[in-house]
C-alpha cells in the first residue's frame, strides 16, 4: 500500500494540483488584500467615507455595537457589507483566471496554426541527397 501511495504521489498531475493549490491559495491572499486594502477603501469613500466591511444589519435585540466583530460577539448579524467585500473579492479573482486561461488559450491556438518547419538535414545527408541529385542528371 505505501508503494501505490508512492506511486501516486509522484504523478505529474498531482504535483501539479499541489502546486496550483499552494499558488493559487498565496493569489488567493493578494487579490484579498487589493479588495480589502485598495479597492474598498475607494468604494467606501465614494459612498460617504464608511468602513464597507463594517456594515451590517443586527437581528438580536441585544446588538449595540457599531463594528462587525463587535456586533458578532454580542449576537446574530446580517453583515452585508462583509458579503460585499467578498463577493468583488471573488468577481477580481474570477476576472484575472477568466484573463489568464484566454491568454493560455490563444497561445495554444497559435502553437497549433503554425507547426514547426523540419530541422534541416545534417551537412553530410544534405550533401548525399546533393551528389544524388547530381548523378540522376
Amino acid at each position: 500500500m505505501l508503494n501505490e501511495f508512492k506511486a501516486f504521489i509522484a504523478k505529474g498531475n498531482v504535483m501539479d494540483l499541489a502546486v496550483g493549490v499552494i499558488i493559487g491559495g498565496a493569489f488567493g491572499l493578494i487579490v484579498s488584500s487589493m479588495v480589502d486594502d485598495i479597492i474598498m477603501p475607494v468604494v467606501g469613500a465614494i459612498f460617504g467615507g464608511a468602513d464597507f466591511s463594517n456594515y451590517f444589519i443586527p437581528l438580536a435585540s441585544g446588538v449595540t455595537a457599531t463594528t462587525l466583530a463587535a456586533a458578532r460577539e454580542q449576537g446574530a448579524v446580517f453583515a452585508y457589507g462583509n458579503f460585499l467585500t467578498v463577493l468583488i473579492n471573488f468577481l477580481i479573482l474570477a476576472w484575472i483566471i477568466f484573463l489568464m486561461v484566454k491568454a493560455v488559450n490563444s497561445i495554444r491556438i497559435k502553437e497549433q496554426a503554425s507547426p514547426e518547419e523540419p530541422a534541416a538535414p545534417p551537412a553530410d545527408i544534405a550533401l548525399l541527397t546533393e551528389i544524388r541529385d547530381l548523378l540522376k542528371k
